[in-house]
């Protein structure tokens, strides 16, 4: 079955997170007003409406010595996007947050990388080395 997630988030600005996703990460604009707007972000849909500010008690938590966020949401992309996904926004000067592989050697490594947009959502973009793993136990 072919399934994509669809997720509705507050923002800030429509015009700075159309900005950030569609010109920073390369997703595509989906429908959208001057209140909300949609995302097609590799084939999930993510709306944002404007909320002003909004705000999360984002405790964060460690995994294999890196500190993550336990608040974040993403996608998980096969290794040649994850590269070209990582070189654009790195060379675009902007912050990225705890590049790392996980699980070495074991089921379910990945390598990671986390982006915060600009109303202050954590962004991951996972690739696994093998992707029948993403789910496996």
């Amino acid at each position: 079955m072919d399934t994509s997630f669809h997720m509705s988030l507050p923002c800030r600005s429509i015009k700075d997170t159309k900005s950030f996703y569609v010109d920073s990460i390369g997703a595509s604009l989906g429908r959208h007003t001057q209140s909300w707007v949609d995302i097609n972000l590799f084939g999930h849909q993510i709306t944002f409406t404007k909320a002003g500010k909004f705000d999360f008690n984002n405790p964060n938590y460690v995994f294999e010595g890196h500190i993550l966020p336990s608040f974040h949401f993403g996608v998980i992309v096969d290794s040649i996007a994850w590269k070209k996904i990582y070189n654009n926004l790195k060379d675009a000067g902007l912050e990225l947050v705890t590049k790392a592989t996980f699980l070495e050697g074991k089921m379910g490594q990945h390598s990671s990388f986390f982006i915060q947009d600009p109303n202050g959502y954590m962004l991951e973009f996972k690739s696994f080395k093998k992707p029948n793993e993403a789910f496996k136990t």
